[in-house]
């Protein structure tokens, strides 16, 4: 049963995100939904949702169908209820008690502990605001359930919780899922859509098997554009043989043949349209390197919240140069506050059991990039912290898939994906030989968390990071750190 029609949709905003875009939804399908940081995703699940404008085309949808919209962030009117509450008033006035149950239900099937539920939203991981989230439009009965990045600070035991529900709770509703988690994409959808901004595809299959068959077409396409500019090469150099041929014997017949042949040359030139590829840019790393073999050490160091509440301990433990140690645990455990203190630790702070070797240059990057000036430009940022002057920082930022327009907004105005990547240019810019990550991969693109891979092995990074992405762990870790029952230990990568 088809439920969403889109057809001819296309926005600019203010290029080109996506146009010419036909998509049928049906009451079966789990699309995966990829593109780029900033290419369009989000304005796409916003146009489904009736809360923006399309550009050209339309969407047409079956009667009385009801699409819930599971956004990114949490509003500001909700960020101080209790999780209770902020799910209670997704529901109408008039049925808030009467509905009260699913509130229940739904809580439930998220496996969401009972101190959980009444604690504000604002006290919350953020793991546990998503999860929330997505209990606040689940009440409302969706028929189309569309999800803006999911598993966005989610914990692998929440991840698991959400990919069980997705795929034995939510039977008869329609999904369009944007995520940048491979691993979560390949178990939760059936169809996939790579949004691009010259021609979208579709593919009846999850994201692994349809990139492959993305990459084939790619490959064809490319071979057809190439053959198809030699005939229209050929073409030409035909078409001024026999002008020539036509002029010098007074012949309108060759003529004619000429302008035949350059008319069929130009109109397979106007087809000759290349792929346009992502405008994401680039990630770069760099490793200034150290000869110290050992560069912190830790002795059973305390774990311990602002109110002195114990959550763990490290134990005795040594980073070693080129380890790329992934710290996991569930949400709200202490790997932020870890990761924080280790920060203190490296500029210069006094902090007990930890001693870090002096030739440490430290490389910081948090979830909420909160180490970006927001009300400062992108330029005026880059120029004046890292003062390469206007040009060659107009050149870094270009490279890193920032237009001139988007340069010299404030960085507050930025989506979570572009933040990222202007976070971890800042973090090449500062040249470290040690880099301490919280979630890196969170809001970057798939092209950018392999980009991002690859540089940190090509580099030998040393480095200590957050992270849940599966795929990223397994292709970078050479140490994992799992924190569970107050203590830190090591565990076998898997």
């Amino acid at each position: 049963m088809s439920l969403i029609h889109l057809r001819g949709l296309g926005i600019v905003s203010p290029r080109q995100l996506f146009q010419d875009l036909d998509l049928t939804i049906h009451a079966t399908d789990r699309i995966g939904l990829i593109a780029g940081n900033g290419a369009g995703k989000t304005t796409l699940l916003r146009c489904v949702a009736r809360q923006m404008e399309t550009g050209a085309g339309e969407i047409t949808y079956r009667r009385g169908l009801r699409v819930g919209f599971v956004e990114q962030d949490v509003p500001a009117n909700l960020i101080d209820l209790t999780m209770t509450e902020a799910i209670r008033r997704a529901l109408p006035p008039a049925e808030r008690e009467a509905q009260a149950w699913k509130i229940g239900l739904v809580l439930d099937m998220l496996d969401t502990p009972a101190e959980m539920r009444e604690r504000t939203l604002s006290a919350l991981s953020g793991g546990w605001q998503r999860l929330a989230l997505i209990a606040r439009v689940w009440v409302t009965d969706p028929d189309v359930l569309l999800l803006d990045e999911p598993t966005n600070h989610l914990d692998l035991q929440r991840l698991g919780v959400l990919e069980d529900w997705i795929n034995h709770a939510t039977e008869g509703v329609a999904m369009v899922i944007a995520s940048h988690d491979r691993q979560f994409l390949d178990s939760c959808t059936n169809r996939t859509l790579f949004l691009r901004a010259d021609e979208s595809r579709v593919y009846a299959h999850p994201f692994s098997r349809a990139r492959q068959l993305l990459a084939d077409d790619d490959a064809a396409r490319e071979t057809k554009l190439a053959r198809d500019a030699k005939e229209a090469d050929r073409l030409r150099r035909s078409a001024g043989h026999l002008r020539n041929v036509g002029i010098n014997s007074g012949s309108d017949t060759w003529l004619k043949k000429s302008k035949q042949l350059a008319d069929r040359a130009e109109t397979i030139e106007q087809s000759l349209r290349p792929l346009v590829e992502s405008q994401t840019g680039e990630i770069r790393l760099i490793n200034r390197g150290t000869h110290a073999k050992v560069l912190i050490a830790m002795d059973d160091v305390a774990i311990a919240t602002p109110d002195r509440r114990m959550l763990f301990r490290t134990g005795t433990l040594k980073i070693f140069q080129r380890d790329r140690v992934v710290v996991t645990g569930a949400n709200g455990i202490g790997k932020s506050l870890f990761v924080r203190l280790l920060r203190r630790a490296i500029e210069g702070d006094a902090v007990p059991g930890i001693t870090v070797s002096p030739t440490v240059v430290v490389g910081y990057l948090d979830q909420q990039m909160s180490q970006l000036p927001s009300a400062r430009t992108l330029l005026g940022f880059v120029a004046g912290q890292f003062r390469l002057g206007d040009q060659r920082s107009v050149s870094l930022l270009a490279a890193a898939g920032f237009d001139y327009d988007t340069q010299r907004r404030p960085i507050d105005r930025l989506s979570p994906g572009q933040k990222a990547r202007l976070g971890l240019l800042a973090l090449r810019l500062t040249e470290p030989n040690f880099y301490l990550m919280d979630e890196p991969t969170n809001h970057v693109d798939i092209v950018g968390q392999e980009r991002l891979e690859a540089e940190i092995l090509a580099h030998e990074a040393t480095c200590v990071l957050v992270s849940h992405d599966r795929f990223f762990v397994r292709s970078i870790g050479t140490r994992v750190l799992s924190i569970e029952g107050g203590r830190m230990r090591e565990v076998e990568v898997c």
